[in-house]
């Protein structure tokens, strides 16, 4: 069997609510946030990475190496979060295999995080499979072909997580033996997202 179409999507087109400024031009050691998140996907085993901009597209475009990533706009991210998800379901087109979300405000996904949920799946080729943390359930996750319908029925934020929820029999937990990664809300977050990430390296 041929396994050249899992599509990693970077979810980077947040609105930045609760952070104010576009979180995803933060500094992060010699890149940004969202370029760290795209840097270890890029460095990851997927066949392809896309990743999805909306707010501030312009000024990530200038200020990010996004490498092999295909890069595609979200005008409708005000709306919420599946609304990036579609964009890239459509960016990853007809003939691909499977998803793996991971998120452009998650910069502790490491390459080597992502290969390990991607053998798995690759493995076993579960409905989706999702990663088990230490600290709980986090990113990447990854869905087959057979689960685009039900996340293109998705709306608004945090849909992802509650047809995870819907489903538990159909999802495979992978685990990873490393703290869950955090994700990046509030400017606390940001402190603990770059400790978390200079205390792993």
């Amino acid at each position: 069997m041929r396994w050249s179409d899992l599509t990693g999507v970077v979810l980077g087109a947040g609105k930045s609510s609760r952070f104010g400024t576009p979180k995803q031009l933060l500094p992060f050691e010699d890149t940004t946030l969202l370029g760290q998140a795209v840097r270890n996907a890029n460095a990851s085993s997927l066949d392809r990475v896309v990743v999805v901009l909306g707010r501030a597209s312009g000024e990530l475009r200038a200020s990010v190496d996004f490498g092999r990533a295909e890069v595609v706009e979200n005008t409708a991210y005000g709306t919420g979060c599946a609304t990036s998800l579609l964009a890239g379901l459509d960016a990853a087109g007809e003939d691909c295999e499977a998803i793996a979300l991971l998120l452009g405000d998650q910069p502790g996904v490491r390459a080597e995080f992502i290969d390990h949920v991607v053998a798995t799946w690759r493995r076993e080729r579960p409905w989706a499979a999702v990663s088990s943390y230490l600290g709980g359930l986090g990113h990447p996750f990854i869905f087959a072909r057979e689960a685009f319908g039900e996340l293109r029925g998705l709306h608004g934020d945090k849909a992802v997580w509650k047809l995870i929820e819907a489903y538990p029999e159909r999802v495979s937990r992978v685990e990873i033996e490393a703290e869950l990664p955090p994700d990046v809300d509030t400017p606390e977050d940001y402190g603990l997202a770059l400790a978390h990430w200079r205390s792993s390296a």
